[in-house]
Formats: C-alpha cells, sequence, structure tokens
C-alpha cells in the first residue's frame, strides 16, 4: 500500500497549492520520538487539520496520497507511525493508554507547529490508525470528527468472537508486529497466553481497555462525528461489533459496508484512486470540520453495497435494514443423503450424529484473499454442496426460491446437539446454492462451547456476520455446520462429535 501511495495524486477540483511534505519528530510525554510528516495549504490563515495515525505494520508514508489530496482542499495534516513501528521509538501498545495520551500529544504539536485551528481537529486512518481514533475520541474532547476505516469497536470478539480464537488473522498480526515492531514485555506474554489458551480473563481484559465501546459513554459526551466504514468478510474486525457500536452513538454518525475483506473498500483510495469510502471521508470532514453544505448529514446514515451488486442502498438506522426475520426450521436428516430439511417450523424427533475428525469442503477461505478477491470479481468462497462429508458436517437445504431472498442483516443459527466432548466448537455457514448445488459463501462464523458437560443436551447460539445478499428465485439455501476452519483455533477434540437433534434453526434477516 505504502508503494502504491507514492504514485498518482487523488487531486480535487480547483486544488490549491501546498506546502508540499516535511518530515518531523513528535516526542512524546514519556520521552519517545514518533516519526511524522506534515504538508499544509499555503493558503493565509488557520485551517482544519486531520491527524493520521498509520495502520499496523505501516508507516506515517500510508496515507501520502490522502493527505496531499486533503491538503490541496484546504486541510493541515499530520500523518505518523504509532510507537514501536518502524522508526517510531518505544514499544507497541496495541491502542493503549500510551497510544492514547500519543495522540493528545500529536494534537498538541500540530496546534503549536502548524496552522491548524485548534477548535476543528479530526483524525482519520485504516485499521489500527482506526481503532486509535475512535478510542482517542473519548479521551480527547478537541476531536470534532473521525474517520475509522476497517476498524475495531471491541477487541474482545475479534479475538474471541464467539468464545472461538481466531487464528489466521491473529497469526498476520503477530508475524507483522515480529518483523516490522518492538513489541513489549506485555503484548508477548498476552499473545504467549492467547495461543496456550490460558489466562483469557486478562487477556480480555488487556483487549476490553484497547476497545472503543468501552468509552462509549465518553465519546457521546464528546459528541464527535463518526464515520466507520468496513468490509462484511472482514476477518479481522467482522462487522458485527460495528453495529452494536453504531447504534450506541448519540452524535452525528454513518456507517457504511461493502464487499471485502480487511482494508480492501479503502485500498485503491490510499494509491490515489477514485473510491466510494475515500470519497465519504472527504465528505465527512468537509462536513464537520469545513462546515461545508454538502448534505451527508441530511442522508440516511446507513449505507449497504450488496455482496451480489446493484446500486447502493441507504437506510435511517441499523434496525431498519430488514423488514422481517423468517425462521427456517432444521428438519430430519435423510440416512439415505445425509441431509435434512431446511424451513418451516423447528421439528422435533429427530437426530444426527456428526464426528468432527476431519474438516470438509465448507471453509471460509484464506485471509484477505479469499474475501478480497470477492470484492474484486465478485466470486465468493465457494463449495460443491454434493461433495460436503455427512459423516462430518451437518447439511441442511430449503426449497428452491420463487422469488429472491433479501438477505439485510445478521443471521442467527441456534442449534441444539449432544456433545461427547466437554468443550468443542461448531462452525456455521450460510451458502446461496445454484441448480448444479455449487454453493456460494454468504456468510460464516464459529461457537464454542468451554469446559461444559459431556454427553448433556446443550444450545449454541452463532450469530452470522452481517451481510446484504440477494438469492435469485431458482437458488436455494443451505445450511452446513461442521467442526474445522482455517480461520480458527477450534475445541474439538480428536475423537469428538456431536448429536444434533431437533427445536433448531436458522433465523434469517431478510426484506
Amino acid at each position: 500500500m505504502v508503494v502504491l501511495a507514492l504514485f498518482g495524486w487523488a487531486a480535487p477540483a480547483h486544488a490549491g497549492t501546498t506546502t508540499g511534505f516535511r518530515f518531523v519528530d513528535i516526542t512524546a510525554p514519556d520521552g519517545v520520538v514518533l516519526k511524522a510528516n506534515v504538508i499544509e495549504p499555503t493558503s493565509p490563515g488557520r485551517h482544519p487539520a486531520i491527524v493520521f495515525p498509520s495502520s499496523w505494520g505501516l508507516n506515517d508514508l500510508e496515507y501520502l496520497a490522502q493527505a496531499n489530496a486533503l491538503a490541496q482542499g484546504g486541510y493541515t495534516v499530520v500523518s505518523y507511525t504509532p510507537r514501536g513501528w518502524w522508526a517510531s521509538g518505544g514499544e507497541v501498545d496495541t491502542a493503549g493508554p500510551k497510544d492514547i495520551a500519543d495522540v493528545s500529544r500529536v494534537l498538541d504539536w500540530t496546534v503549536a507547529n502548524t496552522t491548524a485551528d485548534a477548535s476543528r481537529l479530526g483524525m482519520a486512518g485504516v485499521s489500527y490508525g482506526a481503532g486509535i481514533s475512535l478510542i482517542a475520541s473519548g479521551h480527547d474532547s478537541r476531536i470534532r470528527a473521525v474517520a475509522a476505516l476497517s476498524g475495531w469497536s471491541d477487541l474482545v470478539s475479534s479475538l474471541y468472537g464467539g468464545d472461538t480464537r481466531r487464528l489466521q488473522s491473529s497469526a498476520l498480526l503477530v508475524g507483522a508486529a515480529a518483523l516490522l515492531a518492538d513489541t513489549s514485555d506485555e503484548f508477548d506474554r498476552v499473545i504467549g497466553d492467547f495461543y496456550a489458551n490460558r489466562n483469557i480473563d486478562g487477556v480480555k481484559s488487556f483487549a476490553r481497555a484497547r476497545s472503543a465501546g468501552t468509552y462509549l459513554s465518553a465519546i457521546n459526551a464528546s459528541h464527535p462525528a463518526i464515520l466507520m466504514a468496513n468490509g462484511y468478510g472482514d476477518s479481522i474486525f467482522p462487522p458485527n461489533q460495528l453495529t452494536d457500536f453504531f447504534t450506541g452513538l448519540t452524535g452525528p454518525k454513518r456507517l457504511e459496508f461493502a464487499p471485502g475483506d480487511h482494508a480492501i473498500p479503502e485500498l485503491t483510495g490510499l494509491a490515489g484512486l477514485d473510491n466510494h469510502v475515500w470519497t465519504s471521508v472527504r465528505r465527512w470532514m468537509d462536513r464537520y470540520l469545513q462546515g461545508a453544505a454538502n448534505g451527508i448529514d441530511t442522508e440516511p446514515p446507513v449505507v449497504l453495497r450488496s455482496l451480489t451488486g446493484g446500486a447502493a442502498e441507504s437506510y435511517p438506522s441499523w434496525a431498519a435494514v430488514n423488514t422481517t426475520t423468517t425462521r427456517y426450521g432444521l428438519g430430519e436428516v435423510s440416512w439415505l443423503t445425509g441431509t435434512g430439511s431446511l424451513g418451516g417450523a423447528p421439528s422435533t424427533g429427530w437426530s444426527r450424529r456428526t464426528w468432527f475428525t476431519v474438516d470438509t469442503v465448507a471453509a471460509g477461505g484464506v485471509i484477505l484473499l479469499s474475501n478480497g478477491l470477492q470484492a474484486l470479481t465478485g466470486i465468493p468462497p465457494t463449495a460443491w454442496i454434493p461433495a460436503v462429508d455427512r459423516n462430518a458436517a451437518g447439511v441442511w437445504q430449503a426449497d428452491d426460491a420463487s422469488s429472491t431472498i433479501r438477505i439485510r442483516g445478521a443471521a442467527t443459527v441456534h442449534a441444539r446437539f449432544t456433545p461427547t466432548e466437554r468443550s468443542g466448537t461448531l462452525v456455521a455457514y450460510l451458502y446461496d446454492v445454484d441448480w448444479a448445488g455449487t454453493g456460494r459463501l454468504i456468510t460464516q462464523a464459529p461457537g464454542s462451547w468451554l469446559n461444559g458437560t459431556a454427553n448433556a443436551v446443550r444450545t449454541l447460539d452463532i450469530k452470522l456476520p452481517a451481510t446484504s445478499w440477494d438469492v435469485p428465485a431458482g437458488h436455494h439455501l443451505a445450511l452446513v455446520i461442521d467442526g474445522h476452519d482455517g480461520f480458527y483455533l477450534d475445541e474439538n477434540g480428536t475423537l469428538g462429535s456431536v448429536l444434533f437433534t431437533g427445536q433448531s434453526w436458522l433465523d434469517l434477516p431478510v426484506r
């Protein structure tokens, strides 16, 4: 991304002249030196200012294209590399208290050393920069506008969503830190505990202190204008946490979802190309830092770009994206085909044993790659449903749809089963299946139980990531539940199995 950003600028219409980039050192309260760059308009007077913390694994060169475009549009822009990364001093704080204190110091420096107007300060960033910006808005009331792209609001759910540890996403983040950062003893200890599956409360406490949701009341008290934009398939920070956080915000707010994995929807904008996410960022800052009457504050604040194409849809709230919830009961599994019915009222009097000794062809794909390619090609991860091993998975299929099924929001799988082990994991996949049996993955998520009672009936509710997907007439839905996926560190033993039983269902939000 940094290399791409060095070529080509997203120059706005009627662009003004700038000072060009200058590289500076900003000293944090504890003496740590942060590396940064600054670009400003040459027009007289004070200017609105935007501060960009760089993403995890990147440095302050990340935003060159957007910083140049914003400076040409009248903004002072400061981009900096958070502590512990690249040439900045100190150790990685993972959006902790030291990082948040650094934000206030960078704002102090910006007001004192540039033409920034202290009453018109904004924060923006991608990924790590997004999370830092959101949290900081609850600690420094000078921040009047935030644009958080591919960020998080609940780091606990990012690490342990569905009580299941994330493998691929954590490995990617830890690997980047090992190569490009100086990590602290605290960070190393927390990561060690995470992979060893010990001190879970301690790891969650570390994560909770680094979650914007923890500071929701303080953020609402400061009343900044907050824009959040993410991909439906974000495999590092899945979208449901943002819908909950968005609903709890009381100030000006906007939430946009689009196809893609982590940092994919906004990627081309970092290269200086036209990009719908960065267009929204610019309009948001223009409205809330420059006072432009561009109408973004009167538009419906929830914007969905469907995974199956079509025009963007806007809604007045997250609750309004669906009009009803359709319950699809899981029916008896045929001994001949190994497939159960999906639809109608949940039934009783049936059971089906599934062993979790092997994985199946149902899979979420590869982090960044699979959902990233979906954003570019429109092709999601697929599985030929007849090839799913019925001994290693439960499979339920609905009748062909007589008309389009417009899925909007987060579906939930309610599974009732008897496990042979005290701990275990289910992974639920929802597919759009064509006449040939090819299933296109709509959404998927895990759910685990820990230290329960073996051979006792239990239920598990798995909330699938929010999505916007149209199942066409002639296709049908399929639900697959197995025990393994490369995305996750599951809790299943080598000989474990579960006995699925009646009173299980899929709740599907539709319009």
